[in-house]
Parts: C-alpha cells; structure tokens; sequence
C-alpha cells in the first residue's frame, strides 16, 4: 500500500490515487459519505434535482453545509486533516467522531448515537444507492478500512478539482448547478442548464429508482465533473456528457488531444494521468470542460449569447 500511495509527482498538487491502491478504504468512505448524504437528505428541503443531497468540498475536507432542525441548524463535516466527523449544532453543541479503522455498521451507530444527544431526530433508508451488493449501513461489517494518507490524498485531489470547476461555473449566467460532491456515485460535478424540458430519461441506473434519475435530468444539460473510477476505469478521471446526447456529439473534435469519447460510458474523458503530466494542467481541464460544453450546446442549438459572460 505505501509504494503505491507513494507520489511520483511531488511538484504538482495532482496527487497520485490509483483505485488499486485505496480501494478498501474508498468503499469504505464511499458508504460513510452516503450515510451522511442521506442525513441531509431527509431534512433539507427538497431542491430541484436532488441538491439538496449534495456534499461541499472545504479547506479541510467535505460538509453538509447547514441543515434545518426546527428552529436550529447543524453542519456535519469530514475533517481529512485531523481524520474525524464533526457535527455541530446552531446552539452551540460539537460532537466529534474518529474517522479511524471502523466498520460502516459501527460508524452509522455512532453517527445516529450523536445527533440524539445534540437532540436531532433523523431517520434514514440504510440502504447504500449506485454500489454493488448493498448491505444495510446497520449490518455491514465488511467494509471497515480507513487509510489516512489515501483520505487526505482524495480530499486533496478534490480541492483542485473544486477550484477549476468553480472557475469554468462563473463563465456562465444560465441556470447552473453549485460545484458538488455527489455520495451516490462519489462523483465532484457541475451541469449547466439551456432552460429547455429533457424528454423522459429512461432511467437503468444500477440501484437507484427510475424516478430518481428522471428528476435529476428533467431538463436539457451539458455536466462534467471528476471521477476517482471504479470497475473497469483503473484511474481517476475528468469526464464530460450531455442530456440528451445532440447527433454528432461523440464525433465532435474537442481539447485535448488526450480527451477521448467512450461508448462504453457515454461521455467524454480525460485521462487524470494526462493532467498529471501537462505543463498546466488548469488550462488542460478548463479547455476540455469548454470544448466538451461547446460540443453540447453548438450541436443543440443552445441560446449561447444569452447564458454565457
């Protein structure tokens, strides 16, 4: 594990984070991260497609932002620094968690055990969304690892993805989604809106609800985001979609060189190794998220003088 979390690219904030290397500690996190997601999840008022569910990236790690509780607000937030979960409450309560080896089972109790003594009642579906083979958070003790250094590596990585996403969201006026972390496919993104109805989406999405997917792209989009991969994808990656795909999409030439369209996925990609070597890599992922944007909203006719600066 140490050789393969050892970084090669030490004079780049692009951290090195193969899927071999962390992967028990990412399936692990991955359901910590859902466990709270569904927290905020249940309390916050519902926003149109799902971000009231959403995580933040912060200086130190990931938040929930402020979530209701009747007359009172709390925060829950990943620390990657000090590797804890703090909950904090509007009348001043501080609840603290170690993020340290512990099985999901484990931490979902002691996550629920401290809201009850802040005095918030929350009840959540425990089970996980967008895994294979779920296991209710209550009785899963096979996932139970936590690599400090992979954790902060992930955080890490998500504060640069975080900062040039937000650069490339100010160049546009239109509708657009805030730059955040979605639990379900730990996946960090931001979609823009052309102010158009989608046609139903067909939904298929492995282990969520059709009606799920279908509010999250009720409207036309062009999203890109940053993926650490999974599955058959060995690396992280910088990807790119729209929906409904426009005719001709997949052919249209786009920057860089190193971006690729995948059938398979049905997106564009970026290799994060790419980025890795590139002798500027914020104007690599800017010129890709642009070229790929353009590619959506060119082939579909989007009003462009309209929603862009």
């Amino acid at each position: 594990m140490a050789d393969l979390l050892h970084d090669k690219h030490v004079n780049t904030p692009w951290s090195t984070l193969p899927v071999a290397a962390w992967q028990d500690t990412y399936a692990t996190l991955h359901l910590w991260t859902q466990i709270i997601g569904k927290i905020r999840l249940a309390l916050a008022p519902k926003l149109n497609h799902w971000w009231h569910s959403t995580l933040y990236v912060t200086p130190r790690g990931l938040t929930t932002g402020c979530i209701p509780d009747n007359t009172r607000t709390f925060a829950i937030s990943f620390d990657f620094l000090e590797h804890n979960l703090h909950i904090e409450t509007s009348d001043g309560i501080t609840q603290t968690i170690a993020l340290a080896l512990r099985s999901v089972a484990d931490f979902y109790q002691e996550v629920m055990e401290k809201l009850r003594a802040s005095g918030i009642e929350v009840h959540i579906w425990t089970m996980p969304q967008e895994v294979a083979d779920p296991i209710p958070f209550e009785s899963d003790r096979q996932h139970a690892a936590y690599d400090p250094q992979a954790a902060q590596k992930f955080w890490q990585i998500l504060v640069q993805a975080n900062r040039i996403m937000t650069t490339f969201r100010s160049r546009f006026i239109g509708k657009s989604s805030p730059v955040h972390f979605f639990w379900g496919s730990f996946d960090l993104a931001v979609t823009r809106f052309s102010g158009r109805m989608a046609p139903e989406h067909p939904g298929g999405v492995p282990n969520m609800a059709d009606w799920v997917t279908r509010e999250a792209y009720s409207h036309e989009v062009s999203s890109c985001g940053f993926w650490f991969g999974g599955g058959a994808v060995a690396e992280p990656i910088f990807y790119s979609y729209a929906y409904p795909e426009p005719e001709g999409f997949r052919d249209y030439l786009v920057q860089p060189h190193e971006a690729f369209y995948s059938a398979d996925m049905r997106e564009f990609i970026l290799p994060y190794e790419a980025v890795q070597h590139a002798n500027n890599p914020d104007a690599m992922i800017l010129a890709f998220f642009q070229s790929t944007y353009e590619a959506a909203a060119n082939l579909a006719n989007w009003d462009r003088a309209a929603l862009e600066r």
